[in-house]
């Protein structure tokens, strides 16, 4: 039985469900300020009472390694695709690649990704880089333009390196700073001006990564929804003119491929062969659940040409809490709802529900959030008066969780349960929304007469009400009022 653990780092305090761990560190082609590294973070780990091994054995959670920077590793070598069957483990751990820089090579990365970023199209030539697809460019392109340098940096490094968690550690002599990378493009910083921090935060960065877990074993729940009863709602059809409209808005980035990265053989287990970005769902009164987008994980899914394939229902969470309780639809595809389809339900649960009535086709109760939208994508600015934003609890700024996994349902769940506007649905506001660090905004609806589901998110963003951009916090955030009112992020 793994024991909980709540340290504390000065005023943040890490997670409350943390535990103690087992790790191993396999060593690949390293420097001596790596060698170093691995092993303060080795001490930190130790010293807070987790498991070191010399080998991987048995039930392991974490296996540390290390990769060359700017060289391509071949996926043979690699551990994510290779450390369970070489070392006979009882499942995959989850693996973090430590990787060097010195700081004027990290530098010149930066700049060079920063003139290729500022071109209107991408030039191949500026994305010529060891190891990598014909098409690479375009991948690094779009994300570049999304999060900036340091995120086209961390798309060629996972990459290279084989590896979709990546501990980055910039210096010369000693650490300057390190930057953890993860599937969806989170890269937090972590300064090394105060080495105990320094190893510890990242240590709580990397045991938050592996102490939730997995919430996508859905369950499917019978009887289906007849065809006929499918095609007598109005749900699906508004699903995918909402698609289309947050596509004119560019809401949604371009689904990440990893075959247009790498040229590595499929392998299931280890990694996807590609991941879409967000997910949206809207209630319906008729099957008492949630239309929502499937996962973009078992095949490609265009968020704004969506088809009725492409949409699951989802009725309710399974009392173990690992999945969502889903219904098939006769003569439907159906795959399975996207990984968020948990928290897209669960955050319903300690929500008022409301009774419609005058104004709608159909009489029924149902929950005070109507449509939910979950994008990677941040939050500039929003009109107070007509927006609510909820703050997570405050480990969450400090130590990021990541899609798919009950920690992130769960943040969720606690901010939008203090959301004022939707325990009162008498207040006028009509959007809430919170933000996650290094991942994306969440962004609810209330129920408005005459609109369609989404259309009060959409108008709300044509008239800066609620302005969406490009950039994602990486850490703690605020937003205060500007001298017109309005309030605007500010980050720490």
């Amino acid at each position: 039985m793994h024991s909980t653990l709540t340290p504390t780092i000065g005023p943040r305090l890490a997670h409350a469900w943390l535990r103690r761990v087992r790790l191993a560190y396999v060593p690949g082609q390293t420097t001596p300020l790596l060698k170093q590294f691995a092993q303060q973070l080795l001490d930190h780990f130790t010293a807070n009472g987790h498991a070191v091994l010399s080998e991987p054995q048995g039930d392991l959670d974490i296996l540390l390694t290390t990769a060359p920077f700017g060289q391509p590793l071949n996926w043979r070598e690699a551990m994510l695709f290779t450390a369970r069957k070489r070392f006979r483990l009882e499942h995959s751990p989850t693996v973090f690649t430590l990787v060097h820089v010195t700081r004027d090579r990290f530098q010149q990365m930066i700049d060079h990704f920063e003139r290729a970023l500022a071109k209107d199209r991408p030039d191949p030539a500026d994305y010529d880089f060891p190891g990598l697809a014909t098409n690479a460019y375009q991948t690094l392109y779009e994300q570049g333009r999304r999060g900036g340098p340091i995120l086209a940096l961390e798309r060629l490094l996972q990459s290279q390196t084989m590896s979709i968690r990546i501990i980055l550690v910039v210096g010369d002599g000693q650490p300057l700073e390190a930057y953890t990378f993860d599937l969806v493009g989170a890269h937090p910083r972590s300064d090394a001006s105060d080495p105990t921090v320094f190893y510890d935060d990242l240590m709580l960065r990397i045991l938050t990564a592996v102490c939730t877990r997995e919430i996508t074993a859905h369950e499917v729940v019978e009887p289906p929804i007849t065809a006929p009863v499918w095609a007598g709602l109005s749900t699906p059809a508004a699903m995918k003119a909402a698609g289309l409209e947050l596509g004119k808005r560019q809401f949604f980035t371009e689904m990440v491929r990893v075959a247009n990265l790498v040229n590595v053989p499929a392998v299931p287990e280890a990694v996807s062969s590609q991941y879409s970005e967000g997910c949206f769902a809207t209630w319906e009164p008729a099957v008492g659940g949630l239309i929502a987008t499937v996962t973009g994980s078992a095949r490609p899914v265009v968020k704004d040409r969506l088809t009725d394939d492409e949409l699951a229902v989802i009725v309710g969470v399974r009392a173990d809490g690992l999945g969502a309780r889903v219904r098939h639809v006769d003569g439907k595809r159906n795959d399975p709802p996207s990984s968020e389809a948990v928290e897209l339900m669960e955050m319903d649960s300690l929500l008022p529900r409301i009774r419609l009535g005058q104004g709608w086709e159909v009489q029924a109760e149902v929950p005070v959030a109507r449509s939910k939208l979950h994008g990677h994508r941040g939050v500039r600015s929003f009109d107070a008066a007509r927006v609510e934003h909820v703050p997570l609890d405050t480990a969450y700024y400090y130590y990021p969780v990541s899609c798919s996994t009950e920690a992130q349902a769960m943040a969720i769940k606690a901010a939008f349960s203090r959301s004022a506007a939707l325990n009162h649905p008498a207040d006028p506001r009509q959007v809430v929304f919170t933000v996650l660090p290094g991942h994306g905004v969440v962004i609810v609806e209330k129920w408005v007469p005459g609109k369609a589901p989404f259309q009060v998110m959409w108008e709300y963003m044509d008239a800066a009400w609620l302005e969406i951009e490009n950039r994602i916090p990486q850490g703690p955030l605020q937003y205060q009022a500007d001298v017109a009112g309005r309030m605007v992020l500010q980050h720490f």
